[in-house]
């Protein structure tokens, strides 16, 4: 799953909105992301970063409808989902052809939004969310994070909530086949538990839905390697790995062409045959 942020503000600073020409400059990089193997394009419009300001589901409609109408212009085929927690933006952006739903807040912040998700009969991402807009610490060198939850345990507390999550969005009318869930990575979580989220993937796999991950340039990879955040890519690279390794079946990366090679050696080694393989394999090898 490739970014699009069609923001002025994005933390990774790849912000799409800071020219004029957004739609067509949104538009070469979806271009280039599936050319280097994106399966998903994620087009978002809000920036979810710690201290972000929210904007009106007029003005976030206005970005991301028209990159929606130009990916699916061009590149019919292509998967776009829209990384929004306003029922009135992926109304519209469902309508321009996007067709998956990305909520970083599970169907929680507006109401219409799991009615929408069941009428449209489109998968949907659910985020672990316990981040408070407020508590925010900031770093001049590693950028913004927000405050850790308190937890008991960690990844029992975070499997029974997506759990919880997961049995209300199908107690509302989606199908239990259209539920991913995201364990928001970066969103109320320090650093050591954003790592444990990475190694305990399996944890969350057992519930029975597939899972998405996103650890793309965030500040816990910054604060390990000490690092500002064009310089993360390497260890995104470590977290898409491991993730996948662990069982994610989605990661969500900015340098789509880098991940897009490290998901596909990855899976090769993963599926390579205890036994070696074939005499044949063994040959071409």
């Amino acid at each position: 799953m490739g970014v699009l942020n069609v923001t002025p503000d994005s933390f990774s600073g790849d912000g799409l909105m800071t020219e004029e020409a957004f739609v067509q400059r949104s538009l070469r990089q979806a271009e280039t992301f599936l050319a280097a193997g994106a399966d998903i394009l994620d087009v978002g419009g809000e920036s979810t970063r710690p201290g972000s300001e929210p904007v009106s589901p007029e003005e976030e409609a206005g970005r991301v409808v028209p990159v929606i109408d130009a990916i699916i212009e061009a590149f019919p085929d292509a998967v776009v989902s829209i990384d929004t927690s306003k029922a009135a933006v992926a109304a519209a952006a469902l309508d321009a052809g996007a067709r998956i739903v990305n909520d970083v807040w599970a169907l929680t912040a507006d109401a219409a939004m799991a009615d929408l998700v069941a009428e449209r009969g489109v998968p949907v991402v659910l985020m672990h969310n316990r981040s408070r807009a407020q508590a925010v610490d900031h770093d001049a060198r590693i950028g913004g994070q927000y405050k850790a939850a308190a937890y008991g345990h960690l990844m029992d507390e975070i499997a029974a909530d997506l759990q919880s999550l997961a049995d209300a969005a199908i107690a509302q009318g989606i199908d239990r086949r259209q539920i991913v869930l995201d364990p928001g990575i970066g969103f109320g979580k320090n650093v050591v538990q954003n790592l444990a989220l990475i190694n305990h993937v399996d944890r969350l796999k057992a519930l029975g839905f597939p899972v998405l991950i996103g650890a793309s340039r965030k500040s816990f990879i910054g604060q390990i390697l000490d690092v500002p955040i064009d310089e993360r890519d390497d260890g995104t690279a470590a977290t898409v790995a491991i993730g996948i390794a662990r069982g994610a079946d989605i990661v969500r990366v900015h340098d789509v062409k880098t991940m897009a090679r490290i998901a596909r050696m990855t899976d090769a080694i993963l599926r390579a045959p205890a036994d070696g393989g074939s005499e044949a394999e063994k040959g071409a090898a």
